[in-house]
């Protein structure tokens, strides 16, 4: 039950008070944490108030769903994660691509081997817009592509290498360009931007067996698995017309996975609610939020450096 909304809005105040007349409505976030009747809190303020107001809430006894990124800082996301254990209370980080059912599907493919050896991965998340005043474009929206490769994977990456730069007249870097090295030698690009002209949310997977690409903006045909690889040689000797060239080239089926319309938003919610009742672990906890802060950290340290590789920490 929903027992406040607090907005520093006035006009966001007033639709809700006029779409939900029965929600208490609130300018200052104290006065709703306060609230005796409150068990639960959503966070979804701008990033660098996320540690204070979360904080806040955890020394108030309140259960919390804080937006990503967990905070600015990993001392500052330690320390939130040591102090909802210490009062008993869940932390859940709102990686919510994890809650995404496509996401789920490429979860259980590669788990089965259909791709088999994973060779690397290319992710784009580009937009015309629209432009935080809060993080850069990497921040807004890499920790997405991160939290979902390394729940894809299963592990975290050992060092990265990133550069950014600032086209628009903007005081934050527009566009950012990631590397990350994971262990078993899978590679991994990612390609963050404000500046380009399509929407653009794909991510392309390559095995040594079969190929995945994952379009989050097509949803018809979000997961297509292509049977497609190079074969060994046709031939005793080495081909000698384009022909021949085409002919060791395997151009297998492309089947489209079957995905169920759920709304990742809803089941995150949900989720959030299943572990405050039953007490079970989050899938994005605490502890996975400051995974992909740590990878933001060093990401940070990289462009600081030119690009160099730095270790993941």
């Amino acid at each position: 039950r929903i027992a406040g909304i607090c907005d520093m809005s006035p006009e966001k105040l007033a639709h809700i008070k006029h779409a939900y007349p029965a929600i208490p409505t609130y300018r200052n976030y104290n006065r709703l944490l306060k609230s005796n009747k409150l068990d639960a809190v959503i966070i979804s303020t701008p990033a660098a108030t996320h540690y204070a107001i979360t904080k806040e809430a955890l020394m108030d006894n309140k259960h919390v769903l804080v937006e990503k990124p967990i905070s600015m800082k990993k001392e500052e996301a330690e320390e939130l994660i040591i102090l909802s254990d210490k009062v008993k209370k869940v932390l859940i980080v709102g990686h919510t691509f994890l809650y995404n059912q496509a996401v789920k599907k490429i979860k259980e493919v590669i788990e089965q081997k259909k791709l088999g050896k994973i060779y690397y991965i290319h992710s784009r998340r580009t937009n015309l817009g629209p432009i935080r005043k809060d993080v850069n474009a990497i921040w807004d929206l890499s920790p997405h592509d991160i939290s979902i490769i390394n729940y894809l994977l299963g592990k975290y990456p050992i060092e990265v290498s990133a550069y950014s730069q600032r086209f628009l007249s903007h005081v934050l870097d527009d566009v950012g360009f990631v590397i990350l090295r994971y262990p078993h030698n899978v590679l991994v690009h990612l390609h963050a931007s404000w500046l380009d002209p399509k929407k653009i949310r794909e991510m392309t997977i390559i095995g040594d067996k079969k190929m995945l690409v994952y379009e989050d903006t097509n949803t018809n045909e979000p997961i297509r698995l292509y049977d497609k690889s190079v074969m060994k040689k046709k031939y005793d000797r080495e081909y000698r017309t384009f022909a021949e060239f085409q002919l060791i080239i395997k151009n297998g089926q492309v089947n489209s996975l079957n995905v169920p319309m759920q709304e990742p938003l809803k089941i995150e919610c949900q989720h959030f609610i299943n572990c405050i009742t039953s007490g079970s672990r989050p899938l994005t906890d605490g502890e996975n939020g400051l995974a992909v802060l740590s990878v933001l950290d060093a990401i940070d340290k990289s462009i600081a450096a030119g690009g160099r590789f730095v270790k993941v920490r």
